[in-house]
Parts: structure tokens; C-alpha cells; sequence
């Protein structure tokens, strides 16, 4: 690959006290080119436009300035940190005529993947850990929305996963804008653009961003597109009119609950088939609004706060099937074998049950409703002991003590750090609230 940037050469730029090694090419696209750099100590990125993509988007400079200004939603962007344009003594050094400008922001770090892997069926992450993704996708949007931007292009393309735990990093951050100012020149990707954007009746904003959001969840549920079903199959080419058909003008959710036009074809989208009945009904109705009402009637979109609620309460049921050891989320048929899952242990809490199953955690919204449902800083977390798989144990991961009562009257006390038999239990009292086992 030609690079704008001389690989290996140290450049300063107008405001940076210490000049940027530039030590290499992590890729490039339409816009420009990534580089990994070194300021210092520290290794960051530096992302550096193409001359043509400053031309044709005139607004871009200014977002970036207010970008910075305002700061990233979370920790979970890749968010631009400085705007950077070479001195005068590094531009002759640029493959460049233009000088042009980029700007720094946090360097990925190892461990992260790029989300289209999963959806490829090319990445080894669990069921629990691709809800835990879509949590905190749902809740990186949600904290951006409520500083007053649109994302306006949510894709699988600007999304890397953490297969061992879920986490997430959103990058291309450039095209975030005040919602309702600056078009700019993204208007999404295909297949993930709300309908009025595709078909040339809106820009991108909020409320567009909501349902490239449901797509983009949908595809990391089902691995599968919600539109691409029967219809699909007599496309010849999938042109631009074709496109438009699909996605806007004749759009049909391939699991409609009322209308069975465009279901998933056996063969060619088993996937689909397969993976739709894992997950609750209250998390399948949240696609139907979406892709359903939500079509034609932006207003009948979900809001980020309903998905991280619904995908929260899912992770709270997750539970390993009896026969085959599976995630399941619900009782009945396991999707992967078929057999029956009766009802187990859970725990009751004064906002819900969770069920007791290894791996499944408390947390400060199960104790308060006041307080947003996050899935950071458990307090407690389920987890298997070490020689019999049929008890399951409940840390204390709080910095107090908690107070056991046993059916026989006799009690104990949890220390921070500790564990105990949740089955052998009637109730623990914690400062955060009381937690019961039941039997379901």
C-alpha cells in the first residue's frame, strides 16, 4: 500500500508538543489511512484523510472540532482526541500536494476483532458474551443520543468485539454529528440504513441511527439479515433498484408475525431458523416494532434504554441447557437439542430474578430501580464448584459482609471475596437488598 505518511519517519504537527513517530499502516479505506504512532511513551492512532475526502465533505474539520470538544460518550469509541495538521517542517515530507490534516485517537487494543468475523460464523465468542456485546452497543448509543449526536452510518463495519467478554469498540467516529445539523457525505451503509434515508426522504439522524441500531443487533443475535428471505431469492441482481426494493420500498421482516412472505429459506438461511428461537419473546417483539411499525413510522422505533432493558433480562435467564450444556435463555425445548429444561434455581431480587446458573452475575440495578441497568461492577457473580457441577456458589464481590440465614434457623456470614451455597440457603441480607432462592 502507497502511504500518504513516510513509514518510520518522526513528524510534528502544528499544536502536538512532541513530534509522532509514524511506525505503521493499519489500514486504509475511502476516507484515508490509519497509522499506528508513537507520542512518546504512549501509543496511539492517527487517522490522516485523502485530499478528495476533505473536498467532497466540507463540514468535516468542523465535526471533529466539536467532537473533541464535547468529548467520547464512553469509553467504548475510539474516540478523535486532537486534530492534527503537519508543520511546516514536516510537509514537505508528506506523498501529498495537499497538506491536508487527520487527527489521534486511542490505539485498539490486541484482543479485539472485527464484528463481520461473527457474523462470517468465523469467531468463537458464547451466546452470553455476543448479548453482553449488544448491551453495550445498545448503551454506547444511548450515552451519545443523549449528548445531542447521530452516529448516522451503525454497521458491522465499524464495530470490533472482544470474544472473551463481550466488550466493544465503535470506531469511525469522524461522521458523529449534532443530530439535526451537518449532512455531511456518509449516509450509511447498505443494508443498515433506515428506510426514509435510503429511499432519498430524510437524512441520517437520531432517530435513523435507532434502526440501523436494531439491524446491526439483529445481525450479531441471528447472524442473518432481517430482510434477506424468500424474496431475496428470485432477485437476479442486487442492483441499486433491486437494493431499494428489498430494503425500502417493498421491505418485509423475515419473521413478520404477520405476514409469512419473506421467510427465511431452509437451505439458503438456516441460520436464521436457528437462531431466532433462542431469545425470549420480549426481545423477538423489539425487532418486530422495529422492522415491523417501525418500518414506515419512525416514532414506533424502540429507544436504546428498551433494548438495554430487554437484553439485560435475557442475560439474567441465560442458563446452560440439562441435556447438552447449551445457553438457553428460556424454559422449554433447547433450540440446539430439542430436550426439555424445567425451571431451576433463581434468585429473587427486590428488581427480578436471576436465574443461578455459573457465570451470570448481580449487579446494582437488580437491588434498585432508580438505577440504569448496566453490566459493569457486579456485586456478585454465580459461579460453579470446582468438583460438583450440580451446586453453584454466590461470591460476595461487594466490600461488606453479607448475612446467610439457613432453613434450619442457623446463620452466617459472607466476607467480601467469599463464596456460599446458594441451594443451601433461605435468604442473605446485603446492603444492597435482600436476595432469595426460589425454585421455579
Amino acid at each position: 500500500m502507497n502511504t500518504l505518511l513516510p513509514l518510520g519517519s518522526r513528524l510534528s504537527f502544528d499544536g502536538l508538543e512532541q513530534p509522532l513517530e509514524i511506525e505503521r499502516c493499519l489500514g486504509g479505506g475511502t476516507q484515508g489511512q490509519v497509522y499506528a504512532v508513537r507520542c512518546g511513551t504512549e501509543g496511539l492512532a492517527l487517522k490522516w484523510y485523502f485530499p478528495s475526502c476533505i473536498a467532497r465533505d466540507p463540514l468535516l474539520r468542523q465535526r471533529l472540532q466539536q467532537s473533541i470538544r464535547l468529548g467520547a460518550p464512553n469509553g467504548d469509541f475510539l474516540w478523535p482526541m486532537a486534530l492534527l495538521e503537519p508543520s511546516a517542517e514536516s510537509r514537505p515530507l508528506l506523498r501529498s500536494q495537499e497538506p491536508g490534516f487527520g487527527y489521534l485517537m486511542p490505539l485498539r487494543p490486541s484482543g479485539f476483532q472485527g464484528a463481520h468475523l461473527h457474523a462470517g460464523g468465523r469467531m468463537e465468542i458464547s451466546l452470553q458474551n455476543i448479548l453482553r456485546a449488544c448491551f453495550f452497543l445498545a448503551t454506547a448509543f444511548h450515552e451519545l443520543h443523549l449528548k445531542g449526536l447521530c452516529y448516522k452510518d451503525i454497521s458491522l463495519g465499524n464495530l470490533f468485539l472482544r470474544p472473551g467478554d463481550g466488550a466493544i469498540l465503535i470506531c469511525d467516529n469522524d461522521n458523529v454529528a449534532v443530530d439535526g445539523q451537518g449532512a455531511g457525505s456518509v449516509l450509511g451503509t447498505p443494508g443498515f440504513m433506515a428506510p426514509e434515508v435510503l429511499l432519498g426522504a430524510a437524512k441520517p439522524s437520531a432517530s435513523t441511527d435507532q434502526f440501523s441500531l436494531a439491524v446491526l443487533l439483529f445481525r450479531l443475535l441471528t447472524r442473518h439479515d432481517p430482510f434477506r428471505g424468500r424474496q431475496e431469492l428470485a432477485i437476479r441482481c442486487l442492483d441499486e433498484p433491486a437494493r431499494r426494493r428489498l430494503y425500502g420500498e417493498e421491505a418485509l421482516f423475515i419473521f413478520d408475525p404477520n405476514n409469512p412472505a419473506n421467510r427465511p429459506d431452509p437451505e439458503d438461511h438456516a441460520a436464521a431458523l436457528v437462531t431466532w428461537p433462542i431469545y425470549p419473546r420480549s426481545l423477538q417483539q423489539l425487532f418486530e416494532t422495529s422492522f415491523g411499525a417501525g418500518l414506515r413510522q419512525p416514532s414506533q422505533r424502540p429507544l436504546t434504554g428498551q433494548w438495554k432493558q430487554q437484553l439485560a433480562r435475557c442475560l439474567d435467564q441465560r442458563r446452560l441447557c440439562q441435556h447438552c450444556g447449551e445457553e438457553v435463555f428460556q424454559d422449554g425445548p433447547c433450540w440446539s437439542c430439542g430436550q426439555g429444561n424445567a425451571g431451576g434455581l433463581q434468585l429473587q431480587l427486590p428488581q427480578g430474578q436471576v436465574a443461578a446458573s455459573p457465570g451470570n452475575a448481580l449487579y446494582r440495578h437488580h437491588f434498585d430501580g432508580l438505577h440504569g441497568e448496566r453490566l459493569d461492577h457486579p456485586l456478585a457473580v454465580l459461579v460453579a464448584h470446582p468438583t460438583d457441577a450440580a451446586l453453584v456458589g454466590l461470591r460476595n464481590l461487594s466490600d461488606a459482609p453479607w448475612q446467610g440465614q439457613l432453613p434450619n434457623g442457623q446463620r452466617l456470614e459472607v466476607e467480601p471475596g467469599k463464596t456460599c451455597n446458594v441451594a443451601a440457603l433461605q435468604q442473605l441480607s446485603t446492603p444492597a437488598g435482600p436476595i432469595t432462592p426460589i425454585r421455579t
